[in-house]
């Protein structure tokens, strides 16, 4: 708000304020010095649907850590529109039951302006149609391709992080080019498993390559080793992307089925999200590659914007807490949280937003954005949405474990990543 507008704001209350005098009495206007306050402070509500319990949990722990020092950023520079963000928090325990019913505490009991977080693909299939129903603006930070889909409806937007079918476009000419052509993935049997089994499956055979095997796992198992005699022995690549608490158990399992004579590995970093490298027995992870959404190790070309985001989360140049070394942060991911939050600040600031009355200006303004450049407000990387389906696309990072580190090995491009629409949420009533 500019100092003009402040001017003629404080004029306009001194003329308010002597017509009531005129009249006989302030009182003869109940509730007005609330309301004046109010219309010019009072914060603005965002309902957080965070993982605190479930397998999402790691996750929930990091988004809330970063959705808190977004809030600090933000506040700190004189919140939306003058007023504060306060975040609600209520814990989904990473199920679509409990998701749906967060939604509509944040509607109903909270009186939320929006809805905003979580990470777990199947929480968000499930929280969505209630979103629409309630009129919420839901923005999720998931990875999933369900936006994208059309499977989804106008109040749901994934505009802070890329989604699978992004991703796994733009990797597989990679491991078709310098890993093999013979592939087995290991994924977890549910939504954003199945994304990667689908998508990765028709991009990588479409560089030519061969899926020769698809292995789902239960995302609540706690043991892995018998899934592994499933893959076949002429595989040249594992590709693999597990989730979960389990998810130290699985690389050390996969480490002493195979010793030193595995097929080259390409994972997601989710199967070793929020895991110390140093553990011992992950030794065999060294010369395999990983995806990285935001590369967890401070790299040689750090932007300042990336500096800048890591001090005020907490993060150290390994991608731990600076408080606790052994404190693995979800750095590929929770990003999202970060940029998500800058999002919906710029776009009520476009909307001119007041209130829950404003809620599909809100939505109107942030489908019209495009451009996203590398920013403090978006240290990831540049990034462009697609607001017809609700998208964004952005740069994705391919690192190589070199000495215990993740260390960049490729950087797709944007245009790497982008596929046909498939819907347009804006032909969608509101």
């Amino acid at each position: 708000m500019n100092k003009n507008n402040i001017i003629n704001k404080n004029i306009s209350r001194r003329k308010l304020m002597k017509g009531v005098a005129a009249a006989g009495s302030i009182a003869a206007m109940p509730g007005f010095v609330r309301y004046s306050q109010a219309a010019s402070s009072a914060p603005i509500k965002i309902g957080f649907q965070v993982h605190r319990t479930g397998i999402g949990a790691a996750y929930g722990r990091w988004y809330d850590r970063t959705t808190q020092a977004a809030v600090k950023v933000i506040n700190d520079g004189g919140g939306i529109n003058g007023r504060p963000i306060e975040i609600v928090a209520e814990d989904d325990g990473t199920d679509p039951k409990r998701g749906a019913e967060a939604l509509e505490k944040f509607a109903n009991q909270h009186k939320c302006d929006v809805a905003f977080g979580t990470l777990f693909s199947h929480v968000v299939i499930g929280s969505a149609p209630r979103a629409g129903e309630l009129k919420l603006p839901y923005f999720v930070v998931s990875e999933g391709h369900h936006v994208a889909s059309g499977m989804l409806n106008r109040y749901t937007l994934q505009p802070g992080i890329t989604d699978v079918k992004s991703q796994v476009q733009a990797m597989a000419p990679f491991v078709r080019n310098n890993l093999g052509k013979k592939v087995t993935m290991v994924y977890p049997d549910f939504a954003f498993g199945h994304d990667h089994r689908d998508y990765f499956s028709a991009a990588f055979e479409a560089q030519g390559g061969q899926i020769l095997a698809k292995v789902p796992i239960p995302p609540t198992e706690s043991s892995f080793s018998k899934y592994f005699p499933k893959i076949p022995r002429d595989t040249e690549v594992l590709y693999h992307v597990m989730v979960g608490p389990a998810v130290l158990t699985f690389v050390k399992e996969l480490g002493e089925f195979y010793g030193n004579k595995s097929p080259k590995l390409f994972g997601f970093i989710d199967s070793v999200e929020a895991v110390d490298l140093s553990t011992p027995g992950l030794e065999f992870l060294d010369g395999s590659y990983f995806w990285e959404g935001n590369p967890r190790y401070a790299q040689s070309n750090q932007t300042e914007h990336d500096k800048f985001y890591r001090s005020a989360v907490g993060v150290d140049e390994n991608g731990a807490s600076v408080s606790d070394s052994k404190d693995v942060s979800t750095y590929a991911h929770m990003f999202g949280c970060w940029e998500t939050l800058h999002i919906i600040k710029n776009g009520m600031e476009e909307a001119g937003y007041s209130g829950v009355g404003d809620r599909s200006k809100l939505i109107e303004a942030v489908e019209s954005m495009s451009n996203m450049p590398l920013s403090q407000a978006h240290p990831q990387g540049a990034k462009i949405f697609n607001g017809k389906t609700h998208q964004t696309f952005g740069h994705q990072y391919i690192t190589k474990m070199t000495n215990g580190k993740l260390v960049l090995a490729h950087t797709t491009s944007i245009e790497d990543t982008f596929y046909p629409d498939e819907v347009d949420y804006t032909q969608q009533s509101f």
